[in-house]
């Protein structure tokens, strides 16, 4: 017969629930219909440091507005309003 094997449990992670605040789109929010490219203040709160677009689930924008972000941001960084990267 073979030895009974005992798996040792996990240790409690603390704290159990944390609470969460809900993200909401801005632009659904505030009744905005078009992103505009020229807004340069607006579109850099959807930058990250690294001047990458940040995802959906950061921002906490919905997937059309999501969409309008992201076209905005290229359209605005070929028109040089806005840089590629950062040195």
């Amino acid at each position: 017969m073979s030895p009974r094997t005992f798996k040792k449990k996990k240790p409690a992670t603390f704290p159990r629930f944390t609470t969460t605040v809900k993200k909401y789109c801005h632009f659904c929010h505030e009744k905005i219909d078009y992103v505009d490219y020229k807004n340069t203040k607006l579109l850099g709160k959807y930058l990250s440091r690294y001047m990458k677009i940040e995802p959906r689930r950061r921002s906490g924008s919905c997937a059309k507005h999501q969409r309008m972000v992201a076209s905005a941001l290229k359209r605005s960084r070929h028109m040089a309003l806005l840089p590629f990267t950062i040195r």
